[in-house]
């Protein structure tokens, strides 16, 4: 048996260590008033939901005023909200009913870029000598085209000529997203005052959409780069952040961000304890290890050796100095029984096992909305079925190029962000409880049988019963919360096993990713070590002292 250990942890911990983050994806939480969009008034109707849960803190997808043209990540006004939501009269109603039930919320800050309709790119784009021209990224062309060879996110050339000054600025992102100048201390200053604003008004936090990509290479804004890079002036805006939004507030307070492309060296930097930039990363390496060479919608197998290294990397690399923010699911990632585990005869055990296996990780986990009752991707069938900006222009390009449409369906079958986006589940009527009018996006046809309800009333094999086990034992035990990490087996083909040390206490966590019995010698060991079940996902009538894991079973033992 091969083992990677870990070192020690802050003696002084923070209090997001024994916390768990629940991730609301406001249009398709639920809906108050009929017209087919979740609201804010319906994120309040399902608050004891979340209550029952036992998640501390909840974070809210964008909810600013917003055309829309990417589901709110495209900000017009950071001090108001989108009346698809609501106000902020209902917004701080929101806020006040969340805090009276002892959780935390959190607002994504999306501050790389803004919406082509903010009063700031409309002034900006006004004329060459507008106020606020330096305010975003503005170039000449080059050579008679875009100033670099930069790709959006979302398909075409990240750069758009604008007629009216015969400059090209720069989008990251979708055309109607440009892309903000954070080397102009002008703007710095108005995203912080914008920032104390909000935290002024009561909210605990935010979670900081592609952040890193804020600083960027200067001199690789023209010519033939390729490739967007991430510019050593990061660390400097976010210490500055941190003083000017930050610093003398309660520290009660949680700073997340979002970090494409990040490698572990850079999020010891980004989360060291004594460097006062932020709490933790949300990096994506492992839910990349299935994206094939050309693009993320080139689906490989997923190997779960890689996967193990790269989780087991991240634990290693954040044990000393760092945090680490646990997922494998999100508004941008298809959902995680469906990609990892098995949605089909085994989706309670599957969805169940991967939680079990996640939570028990030392960082701070995140519950995607729905993934507490094992809601599964969507099953979409036609391009006209999804909303998804990524989706929708992938299929364009895709087929243009020559690509057949079913082979592109299948794909969005797959990979399609509208997976995560389909409307809550939460009883077996027409539109899911959700809506009584006709929903932005299809309910997923699977939500008769799979529901918060029905969920709920299954006993043993309530995907949210197990949910709600696995955030008491994070908050009610130190080594769930602070243990040192350490990686067994790293070789296995199928199975996930680790150990979660504090003191003289250690919790063996093994998890079977296979829909195949297997025999697991680390449960002999524990067996003749008398070790005891703390948690499992199957009913076991011997304690968990079997040796053999059935289909998805996952198991927490305390070792003597």
């Amino acid at each position: 048996m091969s083992i990677e250990t870990s070192g020690p942890v802050s003696s002084t911990p923070p209090w997001w260590t024994d916390a768990v983050v629940y991730q609301i994806y406001p249009r398709s939480f639920a809906d108050s008033n009929g017209d087919g969009v979740g609201d804010l008034a319906g994120i309040r109707s399902r608050l004891d939901h979340l209550q029952q849960l036992g998640v501390d803190v909840l974070w809210l997808s964008p909810i600013y005023r917003s055309p829309q043209a990417d589901n709110g990540y495209d900000i017009s006004d950071y001090r108001d909200i989108d009346p698809l939501f609501g106000t902020l009269a209902e917004f701080d109603a929101l806020l006040s009913e969340v805090h009276e039930r002892g959780m935390k919320l959190v607002m994504d800050l999306v501050v790389n870029h803004t919406s082509d309709e903010h009063a700031w790119f409309e002034e900006s784009r006004s004329s060459l000598d507008s106020p606020k021209r330096d305010w975003y990224v503005w170039r000449d062309g080059h050579d008679g085209r875009e100033p670099n060879l930069w790709r959006s996110a979302f398909g075409g050339a990240a750069w758009d000529l604008d007629e009216t000054t015969g400059q090209y600025y720069l989008h990251l992102f979708a055309t109607k997203q440009p892309d903000l100048n954070w080397e102009n201390p002008e703007v710095r200053a108005a995203v912080y005052e914008m920032m104390n604003w909000w935290l002024d008004r009561g909210v605990d936090g935010f979670r900081m959409d592609v952040i890193n990509y804020i600083a960027k290479v200067q001199s690789d804004l023209v010519g033939d780069s390729s490739q967007a890079s991430m510019g050593g002036q990061i660390h400097d805006f976010l210490q500055e952040m941190n003083r000017e939004v930050f610093a003398g507030r309660d520290t009660d307070l949680i700073t997340v961000g979002e970090m494409p492309g990040v490698t572990v060296e850079d999020a010891v930097l980004f989360t060291g304890h004594d460097r006062l930039e932020i709490d933790m990363v949300f990096q994506f390496e492992h839910v990349g290890l299935d994206h094939g060479p050309d693009s993320k919608f080139d689906n490989v197998p997923l190997s779960l050796v890689d996967l193990k290294r790269s989780l087991g990397r991240w634990q290693d690399g954040l044990a000393e100095s760092g945090w680490n923010s646990l997922y494998l699911g999100n508004h941008d990632q298809p959902r995680s029984v469906s990609r990892f585990g098995d949605d089909g005869l085994y989706r309670v055990e599957s969805a169940t096992m991967l939680a079990t296996v996640l939570h028990l990780h030392r960082g701070t986990p995140y519950v995607y909305q729905g993934d507490e009752i094992g809601m599964t991707n969507a099953g979409f069938t036609a391009i006209e079925q999804y909303q998804d900006i990524e989706s929708v222009n992938y299929f364009a390009e895709a087929t243009a190029a020559g690509a057949s449409p079913a082979e592109v369906l299948e794909d969005l079958r797959y990979r399609s962000r509208d997976n995560a986006r389909t409307p809550v589940q939460w009883d077996a009527t027409e539109q899911a409880g959700f809506t009584t009018g006709s929903p932005w996006l299809e309910v997923n046809p699977n939500h008769v049988t799979v529901n918060a309800a029905a969920d709920r009333a299954a006993g043993q094999r309530s995907v949210f019963e197990h949910y709600r086990r696995l955030i008491a034992l994070r908050h009610g035990s130190a080594v769930v919360a602070l243990g040192d990490f350490a990686m067994l087996e790293p070789e296995h083909p199928t199975l996930y096993a680790f150990t979660r040390t504090l003191g003289d206490e250690t919790l063996l966590v093994v998890g079977n990713f296979s829909g195949e019995a297997l025999e697991v010698s680390l449960l002999e060991s524990a067996r003749a070590a008398a070790g005891t079940l703390v948690i499992g996902n199957y009913e076991t009538g011997d304690g968990g002292a079997d040796a053999t894991l059935r289909p998805w079973e996952a198991r927490v033992i305390r070792l003597a």
